[in-house]
């Protein structure tokens, strides 16, 4: 690696007995348009990865569903053999459709396979950490999740897995998985306009349990995202700077997964979750969140 894990935003942060960097990277992006198939640029997409590990990137989130297959793929080849401080986060629970879609897999065998392909893919005998996606694609969806997760708890057990975590989780399921064994992150929506979690983020940071939000642009309202985009132009830097500056000030068991197929767009988002807030800027983003009517 070029660059020192220290270097990045934020410091580092504990997943169990692994430390990871707070500013991450999520690998979705690196499949084909929809998340299907191969990448335009193939080639880019190593670049991509071995760019992360070269800032001193440790946390790379995936899923063997990407794609299928394409993002672990990319990862084993652009990568592997992995430097010995990268962390592998990836999850099971939903496979893709010929649709586009997301459906379920959440059955016992579902989960089995899915681990065996990410090991598999990522050519690896055992997974750093692995997520219990649940709900739908239009999130979180109450429910027991005490069978997939007590799966997963086996596959730990036989060595297969080294900690677990759960992703689009009600504070109910994160509660029900934490009574089944322990967890060190979850992984849920969450963002400047979107604060569901407030309560549950800072609960898991007094338990030192990670929360690793995704779309930290995602649902904004156009009188939301002008709001950003104010105070964006203010700092003279971009949006997506400002919200990823807000998550990492916002709580430090808060890590960074942002998403990009660009080497240009992972440096800008470096830099850009560095991007010092004053208190009267915080105080102004946090009003974003309040015009959802009380989410804040």
């Amino acid at each position: 690696m070029n660059a020192s894990p220290a270097s990045l935003p934020g410091g580092t942060w504990s997943l169990g007995d692994l430390t990871v960097t707070r500013f991450g990277y999520g690998a979705m992006q690196l499949a084909g348009p929809g998340v299907m198939g191969p990448p335009s640029d193939h080639d880019g997409a190593l670049a991509v990865l071995r760019e992360a590990a070269d800032l001193g990137i440790t946390h790379i989130d995936t899923a063997d569903a990407y794609g299928p297959h394409v993002t672990n793929q990319l990862i084993r080849e652009a990568l592997h053999p992995y430097p010995e401080s990268l962390r592998l986060v990836t999850k099971v629970g939903a496979v893709r459709d010929q649709q586009g879609g997301w459906p379920p897999a959440r059955r016992p065998e579902d989960l089995r396979r899915a681990v065996r392909a990410n090991l598999e893919h990522l050519g690896l005998d055992v997974l750093d950490v692995v997520n219990l996606r649940l709900g739908d694609a239009q999130g979180p969806q109450p429910g027991s999740l005490a069978e997939p997760f007590e799966t997963l708890v086996e596959l730990q057990r036989q060595g297969l897995i080294r900690h677990l975590g759960v992703s689009n989780a009600t504070a109910e399921q994160v509660a029900e998985a934490r009574a089944i064994a322990p967890i060190v992150c979850v992984q849920n929506m969450y963002n400047l306009a979107h604060r569901q979690d407030d309560e549950l983020i800072d609960d898991l940071a007094g338990e030192g349990i990670a929360y690793v939000p995704f779309f930290p642009l995602g649902g904004f309202t156009p009188l939301q995202s002008t709001a950003l985009s104010t105070v964006a132009a203010r700092l003279e830097a971009t949006p997506m700077s400002v919200a990823l500056a807000w998550l990492l000030r916002r709580s430090p068991n808060i890590l960074l997964i942002p998403g990009t197929s660009s080497v240009a767009h992972l440096r800008e988002n470096v830099s850009g979750a560095g991007l010092p807030l004053s208190d009267a800027d915080l105080a102004e983003l946090d009003r974003i969140g309040a015009e959802r009517g009380g989410t804040a």
